[in-house]
C-alpha cells in the first residue's frame, strides 16, 4: 500500500513542487486545496487526491482532517504548506489582515495537525510546517507575518518535543524569496509603486541574499520531501532548515 501524505495549499508554488515531488515516488498525495480546479496541473502525475480546504476557516480545516482520515488510517506525513503574506506599514496593516494571515499561518496548522494525530501516531510519522526568513528575523513592513511565522516556528519546537517520544518528527523549513506568485506580486507591486522595471524591482529582491538569487520551489521540495522520507532524517526533529541563498547567515 502506498504511503500518504497531506499538503495543504498544494496547487501552486511551493505547495505544487512538494505535491510533485511526492507523487513521483509513488506516493497518495492528499491535496488540500480551495477548488478541485487548481489541480489540473497534476493530472496524469499520480494518486493526487483533492481534499476541499478554505484554511481561513476553522469548520473547514476539521472537516478536511476528518476527511483524510476517513480515507487512511495512518498518515505517514504531514505538509503544513498553506500560507499568505500581507504587506503594509504597521500602522496601516488593518485588524482583517493580520487576523487573516494568524488564521491561516497559524491557526490552520495547529488544528490540522491535531486532528491529524492519530493518523500520524498510527504510522510514526513526519510533520513539516513551512515557515519562512520571516519566521527568524524582522522584516519592515510585515509584522503581521512576521508574527504568524515566528509563531508556527515556535509550535514546530515545542511539538517535536512533545512528540519525540512518539517517534514522530516535527521540523521547520524557512525559504527565502521563492520563485513564485508571491514574489511576483512582490515585484509588481514595488515596480508599481516606485515607477521601477519589474526586472530592476526583481533584482532588488534577489539581492537581499549574498547569491543574488530567486530560491526555486523544487529546491524547497526536495528538502521537503528528505524531512519527511528518508531514514537518515530519523533523529532530526526540532530543527528549523533555511533555504534562504545565505540570507539569514
Amino acid at each position: 500500500m502506498p504511503k500518504s501524505v497531506v499538503v495543504t495549499g498544494a496547487a501552486r508554488g511551493i505547495g505544487l513542487a512538494i505535491t510533485e515531488r511526492f507523487l513521483a515516488d509513488g506516493w497518495r498525495v492528499f491535496c488540500l486545496v480551495r477548488s478541485k480546479d487548481a489541480l489540473a496541473p497534476l493530472a496524469g502525475k499520480g494518486d493526487a487526491r483533492f481534499v476541499a480546504f478554505d484554511a481561513a476557516s476553522i469548520d473547514s480545516v476539521i472537516a478536511a482532517a476528518r476527511t483524510v482520515l476517513a480515507e487512511t488510517a495512518a498518515l505517514d506525513a504531514l505538509v503544513n504548506n498553506a500560507g499568505i503574506a500581507v504587506s503594509a506599514p504597521f500602522a496601516k496593516t488593518s485588524t482583517e489582515d493580520f487576523l487573516r494571515m494568524q488564521a491561516i499561518n497559524v491557526t490552520a496548522p495547529f488544528l490540522l495537525t491535531r486532528e491529524l494525530l492519530p493518523g500520524l501516531l498510527a504510522a510514526k510519522g513526519r510533520i513539516v510546517n513551512i515557515c519562512s526568513t520571516a519566521a527568524k528575523k524582522g522584516f519592515k513592513y510585515t509584522a503581521g507575518y512576521c508574527a504568524s511565522k515566528h509563531a508556527l516556528l515556535g509550535m514546530t519546537r515545542a511539538l517535536a518535543v512533545e512528540l519525540a517520544s512518539k517517534h514522530i518528527t516535527v521540523n521547520a523549513v524557512s525559504p527565502g524569496w521563492t520563485d513564485t506568485d508571491m514574489m511576483k506580486a512582490t515585484v509588481d507591486r514595488i515596480a508599481s509603486t516606485t515607477g521601477r522595471s519589474a526586472s530592476d524591482a526583481r533584482a532588488t529582491i534577489e539581492g537581499m541574499n549574498p547569491m543574488g538569487r530567486a530560491i526555486q520551489p523544487t529546491e524547497v521540495a526536495e528538502l521537503v520531501h528528505f524531512l519527511s522520507t528518508s531514514s537518515a532524517a530519523g533523529s532530526i526533529t526540532g530543527a528549523d532548515y533555511a533555504i534562504d541563498a545565505g540570507e539569514t547567515v
